[in-house]
């Protein structure tokens, strides 16, 4: 039985209450002092793990992210499956609504090598990026982690900011890429049709995300966004703001899109997979479309902080959730991109037509033009943000 659609979706949250314009503000400074955020290595701040003798583990995560009974809410069948069977206590929290708002909450202890309560947190991979920039990430010993040494998707390992896949383990994913109503408008292919299309001219949004809106117009320059220059960059926000200039792009948007994008009020847009696959549900005519130059993949991660006293149950837990049954059962619920090799074929067992999805489980042709934002170092990520922020106008 397919999940209802459900009103707001995981990937909105990002634009929350604080947005891109908090990221400058927030950027590497400890919240109410200005002062640079402390850097930590792993020899200066160091975890005991209480797991040998502590059966517990507190999981922190995105509203909507986990899998629920239909019947009983209180119930989540994945997560209660698997304190059955590990006699793990979880203590299960979604208290993550924004990536900056979370980065708030517990910069002042990381700064400090303190712990935050946390064993596992779910970021996005900039977030995640940043926090292992500082050294606020413990490494995961990879032995405890068979599954995902198994099951992690090729597109997902060896990423810039997690080379050896030890810091961050994607929990979900999904694409950022070309959406349109085919009620209103012709088909689109390419990302040089949206921001040119006379037809389109003041029908479009683009995403006030900048590793989205940029990556993707990196790629159609020819540019890769896993590692590109400055005058790289430069060349993709100088087609961005002839887009804006002549009137082409309508607004910048968090997924507020969406809705616009269902009436006709838009035609066309940059967008993200999970909110058009729910579209998708309630109108035929709404299509995602990766552009003929590529595609962004990004994900949420989940990451043991410094000073968390349970990493061996947090590991446990990790790896349970890269079981290909756990993880089709997951991904039916939250209908993003399952980050698990295998998941499809049980996902046949549960949902056919969610198994025949390819924006829950994208062939290699499709995976093969995707591509992750490459990880920023703090100037970089200040003075992107600064220039992006100019040409949209926020």
């Amino acid at each position: 039985m397919r999940t209802p659609l459900r009103p707001l979706t995981r990937r909105g949250l990002l634009t929350g209450t604080l947005g891109s314009a908090a990221l400058l503000a927030a950027g590497g400074s400890v919240a109410g002092c200005g002062t640079k955020a402390a850097t930590q290595t792993e020899a200066g701040c160091v975890s005991e793990d209480l797991s040998g003798t502590e059966k517990k583990l507190a999981f922190s995560n995105w509203p909507q992210y986990m899998d629920v009974d239909e019947k009983d809410e209180s119930k989540r069948p994945t997560l209660d499956a698997f304190v059955a069977k590990s006699g793990i206590q979880v203590t299960y929290t979604e208290d993550v609504n924004d990536n900056n708002e979370f980065f708030g909450k517990v910069q002042n202890q990381l700064a400090g090598c303190q712990a935050t309560g946390r064993d596992i947190m779910v970021l996005t991979d900039w977030m995640a990026a940043r926090m292992i920039r500082l050294g606020w990430i413990q490494k995961l010993d990879r032995s405890k982690l068979p599954n995902v040494d198994a099951n992690l998707l090729p597109s997902l390992r060896n990423r810039s900011f997690d080379t050896e896949n030890q810091l961050a383990i994607p929990w979900q994913s999904g694409l950022a890429g070309l959406a349109y109503n085919g009620k209103v408008t012709k088909e689109i292919r390419t990302v040089d049709e949206l921001l040119t299309r006379p037809d389109l001219k003041g029908k479009v949004t683009a995403l006030s995300e900048m590793r989205d809106t940029i990556g993707l117009l990196l790629q159609s320059n020819g540019h890769d966004p896993a590692n590109f220059t400055s005058a790289q960059f430069d060349d993709a926000l100088n087609k961005l703001k002839k887009a804006v200039d002549s009137g082409q792009i309508r607004r910048f948007t968090g997924n507020d899109y969406a809705p616009d994008l269902a009436k006709g009020d838009i035609a066309a847009c940059i967008g993200w997979s999970g909110d058009v696959i729910q579209l998708g549900f309630e109108d035929e005519n709404i299509a995602f479309v990766v552009p003929e130059s590529g595609v962004m993949l990004w994900s949420d991660n989940m990451l043991v902080p410094n000073k968390a006293t349970h990493k061996g149950n947090a590991e446990e837990l990790i790896n349970y959730y890269y079981e290909p049954a756990v993880a089709a059962q997951l991904a039916a619920y939250v209908n993003y991109i399952c980050p698990v090799k295998g998941a499809q074929t049980e996902m046949e067992k549960i949902d056919p037509e969610l198994a025949e999805n390819p924006l829950i489980f994208p062939d290699e042709a499709m995976l093969s033009k995707s591509r992750v934002f490459m990880a920023l170092d703090e100037k970089q990520e200040r003075e992107y943000e600064a220039k992006f922020q100019q040409v949209i106008g926020a």
